[in-house]
């Protein structure tokens, strides 16, 4: 009796990794699709990422400081991190006042209310995109395009995206042959010259930082591929039932803001399902909503949606596909 263990509770596997150094992770992921913003919209990125963020962090820390009498938290990167997603969410002519009142709305309503980081049970970011969107129609939907001159700001020349266009264009009887002369190309959809927000515009540039995460652990794959092979799978059904009045799912996959909700937002910890199992079915909600909001709903993109969404559904997720204790008993038959 002399020589009892005393054995702490879990956890008992300790590694290096912090909430500071995954939020700055995510952030340096996002630098090659900010630079890819700012070489297409110039001065526009970096108004709209700079208001983002110092309103995010400041709102942050005036909550905690003032409404929750805690001690700000905003050195561990999480409110930077929600600032530069709302800012990709957003268009790079946006006036000032409306990226304040999205922070705003995104740090307040979206994840203090709750309780702070790892509370939030919806992304931060999207709840603040949504309001926006749902608030300030015209605003978060005129998109600027590639500019001549990169210091143009809320002057800069607006159109639709490559979505909107054949949305638009499909519900006016234009046949899909006819509109896609209306959109650039693959290439060009893939590398990011197009008209959109920062998150929208460069698939090739958001990849490369997902591969960045992958590789350093911050997220995992089951959820991005998930998202990914769901809306090709259902996409593409469609497509060969009828191509005349669907697009192709490889055009499906780089345009809009799937890249960007797949890889970055999606994958969020606090709001995101904590087992593989869960995961794939999150992600495969997600693609499925995706899908059905862009053929069949009113709005030509639905990541956000459809994500905010299947946050709601996390709890239930982990509820039923947990797996097994250690010495639980599991039942045969």
């Amino acid at each position: 009796m002399d020589k009892l263990i005393t054995v702490s509770p879990s956890p008992h596997v300790y590694g290096d990794d912090n909430v500071k150094k995954l939020m700055y992770g995510v952030i340096y992921a996002l630098i090659p699709a900010f630079l890819v913003s700012v070489y297409f919209f110039g001065i526009g990125t970096l108004i709209v990422t700079a208001i983002s963020v110092v309103s995010c962090v400041g709102f942050e820390y005036l909550i905690q400081k003032y409404l929750m009498k805690t001690e700000p938290s905003v050195s561990d990167g999480s409110a930077a991190v929600t600032g530069v997603l709302l800012a990709m969410n957003l268009p790079t002519n946006m006036p000032w006042w409306i990226i304040v009142i999205g922070a705003l709305v995104a740090i307040g309503v979206g994840k203090m209310s709750f309780g702070g980081l790892g509370n939030n049970p919806f992304n931060p970011a999207l709840v603040g995109r949504v309001f926006l969107f749902i608030s300030f129609p015209v605003q978060m939907t005129s998109w600027p395009g590639p500019i001549v001159s990169r210091l143009q700001y809320t002057d800069a020349a607006t159109g639709a995206t490559p979505l909107a266009v054949i949305k638009e264009g499909l519900a006016a009887g234009v046949p899909m042959s006819r509109l896609v002369e209306q959109i650039p190309g693959y290439l060009d959809l893939f590398i990011g010259h197009l008209h959109g927000s920062m998150g929208e515009i460069s698939a090739l540039a958001l990849l490369a930082g997902g591969i960045y995460m992958l590789s350093r652990k911050i997220i995992t794959w089951h959820i991005p591929v998930s998202i990914f092979l769901t809306v090709f799978l259902f996409t593409g059904i469609l497509w060969l039932i009828n191509p005349y009045d669907n697009a192709d799912p490889v055009f499906h996959l780089i345009t809009g803001g799937l890249v960007l909700g797949a890889v970055y937002m999606a994958t969020d910890y606090a709001t995101s399902p904590m087992t593989p199992k869960g995961m794939w079915i999150f992600g495969i909600g997600i693609g499925v909503i995706t899908v059905a909001i862009r053929v069949y709903g009113a709005y030509p993109e639905g990541i956000s949606f459809a994500i905010l969404i299947m946050n709601s559904f996390v709890p239930l997720i982990n509820k039923y596909v947990k797996p097994k204790r250690f010495g639980e008993e599991v039942k045969n038959g």
